[in-house]
């Protein structure tokens, strides 16, 4: 674990954020800020020639914040093949509400297909999307351990719920606190540490279902 923080304050990871929408391309932009090496993953054949072009897709980020990624070696793609490549994994795919009003984790499971042939050692998986308490435990978990990881020791697992605000000129990824929350405390330790870098103030919880739970009093 302490060379993956090493690795941290090193500027050494690379950061792959799966799902380029509202809340993937600022966490993408702050991570390449801070000058780390950042792989954007989306399905979306539009949007990927989108940014390539150097073109926002989104209405308040504008075209030089495109830019800016790609003149810092930003990669977009839609081959997951590159997860290989990546050393912390952010999933910011969404969770539409069904006609129970349950949340769609259709998006989850499928990315976690996608992925998981490309999964290896030492490396940390994170889930931001908006879901019921109990979703990374009991969807993620078991997956990444049916895969023969040792989550704290050999993967690391957490949940920090997306926290953005789309518009709102008061408050942007770096200022609004950032809850961070981890299967393990080792999961903890990495997760609290690389959300740190790019965000003013970190709120570690007990639990990932306590920092699922946040989202959903928060909404």
């Amino acid at each position: 674990m302490q060379s993956i923080l090493n690795k941290i304050d090193n500027r050494e990871l690379t950061i792959g954020i799966i799902g380029l929408g509202y809340v993937g391309l600022p966490l993408a932009i702050r991570f390449s800020e801070e000058k780390f090496n950042v792989i954007g993953f989306d399905i979306n054949e539009e949007k990927i020639k989108s940014i390539q072009s150097g073109n926002s897709f989104i209405k308040h980020i504008a075209n030089n914040k495109i830019l800016f990624l790609l003149q810092n070696n930003f990669i977009a793609t839609n081959n997951f093949k590159n997860i290989l490549d990546v050393d912390i994994i952010i999933i910011c795919v969404p969770t539409p509400l069904g006609t129970n009003k349950d949340p769609d984790l259709s998006y989850i499971h499928s990315t976690l297909e996608s992925i998981s042939p490309y999964l290896k050692k030492s490396q940390t998986l994170i889930l931001e999307s908006t879901t019921y308490p109990g979703t990374t435990e009991e969807e993620i978990v078991p997956k990444i351990e049916n895969l023969g990881f040792s989550i704290g020791k050999d993967f690391f697992v957490g949940y920090s719920p997306e926290r953005e605000d789309p518009g709102n000129t008061k408050f942007s990824t770096k200022t609004i606190p950032k809850i961070v929350s981890g299967h393990t405390q080792e999961c903890l330790k990495i997760i609290e540490n690389i959300y740190s870098t790019i965000v003013d103030c970190i709120v570690p919880v007990s639990s990932m279902k306590a920092a699922e739970m946040t989202k959903i009093l928060e909404n």
